[in-house]
């Protein structure tokens, strides 16, 4: 019997400390959960800037790549006007040239010939006009009037050269303006060049910048991450423990409540029979005695 109390003590005071343990378990899970909680929040934040970042590289991507096909297509188009540039050019120095040429075969003519006109064709017309009226009207010697029709033929020479040199000027004009025109577009285009690839390299630059944010991010992330899963696996072995001392818990409170339950009853039955006695003897039943056979009745 003592042995049996020995060991119930035992039992109870295991219990006891069961149940102490039970409850600094509890307190160290819920501080676990907490800390895994805490560090799994940095994490949502990083892997949500790390996302923003994602969205907007994705962005200026399309953006940069835009801007690159454009910088492609302006090349094209400054390289095809900077070729036409040269072309102009070439036809510019020709009719320059050309010009010259007239100028020059025309200053010797007007060196050569009597009567200064100073290459002007209006001149030049009129005075034809008078020579040929006055081979026509006057009577002069054979001589004389081979001289004037001789002067008429080097003046309606003159003339020729003007209209060409006339002709020379405009193509000259028309060559230098053409030329002025396509080598305009050909530096306009140029600098829209040079202003759509700097903003194709800023946002190059952009794109860099984002991926070093990345970086930055993950590394850290890292030790944030490797304390996650450390706490994770404290709070499932924090959990296990809890799990194991709870069933030795119940398991104990289970075992003393079965004998508190016995305990009960065979002192419910002790105290039926000393009702019983009495009422066999006839004596006056107190009210434990009553509720003491009303216990035994619902049992």
């Amino acid at each position: 019997m003592e042995s049996n109390s020995h060991t119930e003590a035992e039992l109870r005071e295991e219990l006891k400390e069961k149940r102490k343990e039970l409850s600094t378990l509890r307190s160290q899970l819920k501080s676990t959960y907490d800390q895994k909680e805490a560090q799994y929040q940095q994490l949502h934040s990083i892997r949500t800037s790390v996302k923003s970042c994602v969205t907007q590289i994705n962005s200026l991507k399309g953006e940069r790549d835009q801007l690159t096909n454009k910088v492609k297509e302006l090349k094209q188009q400054r390289d095809t006007f900077n070729t036409l540039t040269k072309e102009k050019a070439t036809l510019n120095e020709e009719a320059q040239k050309q010009k010259k040429q007239l100028v020059d075969k025309l200053g010797k003519a007007d060196s050569n010939t009597k009567g200064n006109t100073k290459s002007n064709p209006a001149e030049t017309k009129a005075l034809i006009r008078k020579m040929e009226h006055q081979l026509e009207t006057e009577v002069m010697p054979f001589p004389q009037e081979e001289k004037i029709r001789k002067r008429v033929k080097e003046l309606q020479a003159q003339l020729k050269k003007m209209g060409e040199l006339e002709e020379a000027w405009k193509v000259s004009h028309t060559a230098a303006a053409d030329a002025s025109e396509v080598r305009r577009k050909a530096e306009q285009l140029h600098r829209e060049v040079q202003g759509t690839a700097g903003l194709s390299q800023q946002k190059h630059q952009q794109l860099n910048s984002l991926y070093e944010q990345i970086t930055q991010l993950r590394e850290q992330e890292k030790p944030i991450l490797e304390k996650h899963a450390e706490l994770r696996d404290q709070y499932q072995q924090i959990k296990l423990k809890i799990e194991q001392l709870q069933s030795r818990v119940e398991e104990l409170s289970k075992n003393f409540n079965a004998k508190e339950q016995k305990s009960f009853k065979e002192q419910i039955k002790e105290k039926t029979a000393q009702v019983s006695e009495k009422i066999k003897r006839k004596e006056k039943l107190k009210i434990d005695d009553i509720l003491a056979f009303q216990a035994l009745d619902e049992d």
